[in-house]
């Protein structure tokens, strides 16, 4: 249940908070059209669940994930949902069986050196480094990357605009998570133009 085939053609991956599902589509429509085809929705809302169908279904083409996991039966929701993958801040037995059971590409999360290589063992490469500038940033990537060469890394949490280019240059980082390409407050304003302004230069972080 690996993801990393699935986001292997992935710089940057917007991380969206939707509270109205009424704006899931429109979100989705200004993100697909300034060059974002793969989503992430996290689950922090009750109508995340909503937002993710509303998205899949008007664009189907797309790769829309559902964020903050942190249950099994939100794997089951999530797919029912629509989402083509999942992701989580952490790590359990229960969430990687469920991963399992539904088969669904799961990105789970890791700092410690013990945590990845547990993953590891359990047949995972790509993994979520989060809060990725609160438990060390690009230094803690690259100090783990020698005992770790294998690792991959999805790292999300505190990644700004000017740091994701240097996030993207680490041999051991696959692909970020930028919530800063569709902030909350944007969103909840349906200020799709501002958005749009945003994912377009972050795309040129790695045009």
């Amino acid at each position: 249940m690996d993801a990393t085939n699935l986001l292997k053609n992935v710089s940057i991956v917007p991380v969206v908070v939707v509270d109205d599902p009424k704006t899931a589509v429109p979100l989705a429509d200004t993100l697909i059209q300034a060059g974002f085809s793969t989503i992430e929705v996290t689950l922090r809302t009750p109508h995340a669940l909503v937002a993710i169908e509303n998205t899949a279904k008007a664009f189907p083409d797309a790769c829309i994930g559902a964020g903050s996991v942190r249950s099994a039966l939100q794997f089951a929701q999530a797919k029912d949902a629509g989402a083509r993958f999942a992701v989580s801040p952490g790590a359990s037995d229960s969430l990687l069986d469920a991963a399992a059971k539904h088969n669904l590409p799961f990105v789970p999360g890791a700092v410690t050196a013990s945590e990845i290589i547990r993953l590891q063992e359990c047949g995972y490469s790509l993994i979520k480094f989060f809060p990725a500038e609160l438990a060390g940033g690009i230094n803690m990537l690259k100090a783990i990357g020698a005992p770790l060469p294998e690792a991959r890394f999805f790292p999300t949490g505190g990644i700004s605009p000017d740091l994701a280019p240097e996030y993207l240059k680490l041999a051991n980082v696959a692909c970020l998570g930028g919530s800063w390409i569709a902030p909350v407050d944007l969103i909840s304003a349906r200020d799709f133009e501002s958005i749009s302004a945003l994912a377009k230069d972050a795309r040129q972080l790695v045009a």
